[in-house]
């Protein structure tokens, strides 16, 4: 697993040692070096690379759709069509997320199968928990395969958050037009090539007074990857465009971290710090960080923004 370096403090001026961050967050996490930052120290860093945090204009929910997939799964494609087309009918407002797992994690449909040409590890430790908590886990889940997913995690009439594709669309609308922003959120990422270090900062402020324990969730993603899938018909698109692929998350916790009074500062929001290793096989310019706020009682995703490295 490459290496995760994760910072956080409550004000930036915290974050003034010249070699390193002292107390970090979790206390579990060893001591942060700023070897990923090439121009210096914390101290050269927040006085020429970041910029605080002004007065966040936004004022929209955006949607996150997960779509549980496979690539030996036959009906997958029909669905990822169908989550692209909802992101592409309303940009900046849906963002898709492809979790290469099933109802028991890393299934048969996600799985290896070099003798049939499906070479390419999709699945890792966020998919396979992801999956197993969705379906194995939810009382009542309706996933029992792929393609499956969620629609920011909320509940259908079904009391589940996991939905087939055909409910996509309309559940999305809904979350659309409702525009219920309950907490909102606003990045910054810096991105030095030379290191291959990400630096992102997180500002969430809960607006709608969400009394549930709230927790922050950053992921990388894969824009896009030509790899083989299966399609419909049984036969095999070795020119497949996979999009969106999950990846990672950034702190190694699938379900992310909690909103806390550690977190808070005087006004009341919260801030957040990462500093990433991008891994050696994923290309700048072809990976991006999503950003969500989950409920930790109900699983509902109130808001998502995307950050391209590059």
């Amino acid at each position: 697993m490459k290496k995760i370096l994760f910072i956080t403090a409550v004000a930036l001026g915290a974050l003034t040692s010249c070699d390193k961050v002292e107390n970090p967050y979790p206390p579990a996490e060893p001591e942060i070096s700023w070897g990923l930052y090439p121009n210096g120290d914390s101290l050269h860093y927040y006085a020429n690379v970041y910029n605080a945090f002004g007065a966040n204009a936004n004022v929209d929910r955006n949607i996150l759709i997960e779509d549980f997939t496979g690539h030996t799964c036959n009906f997958c494609p029909a669905a990822a069509a169908e989550a692209e087309d909802i992101e592409n009918e309303n940009p900046g407002r849906v963002f898709v997320s492809a979790v290469h797992a099933g109802p028991n994690g890393t299934g048969t449909l996600q799985v290896l199968n070099p003798g049939a040409g499906y070479n390419t590890v999709f699945y890792n430790e966020t998919t396979d928990e992801l999956g197993n908590y969705f379906g194995n886990l939810w009382a009542g889940s309706l996933f029992t395969g792929n393609p499956f997913g969620t629609i920011s995690r909320n509940a259908d009439e079904n009391g589940t958050p996991m939905q087939g594709p055909q409910t996509w669309d309309p559940n999305a609308v809904a979350l659309l037009t409702a525009n219920d922003l309950k907490v909102n959120l606003q990045a910054q990422l810096n991105y030095f090539q030379s290191t291959r270090g990400v630096f992102l900062h997180v500002e969430a402020d809960n607006i709608g007074a969400v009394s549930n324990e709230l927790r922050i969730v950053v992921q990388l993603h894969q824009d896009s990857l030509v790899a083989p899938q299966k399609l419909v018909d049984n036969s095999q698109d070795l020119n497949y465009v996979h999009h969106d692929i999950l990846r990672a998350t950034l702190d190694n916790k699938t379900f992310g971290q909690e909103l806390d009074l550690e977190h808070m500062d005087a006004n009341g929001k919260y801030y957040f710090n990462y500093v990433y290793e991008l891994p050696a096989e994923y290309a700048a310019d072809n990976a991006h960080m999503l950003i969500y706020i989950r409920d930790a009682v109900t699983e509902e995703i109130y808001h998502v923004i995307e950050k391209h490295i590059e």
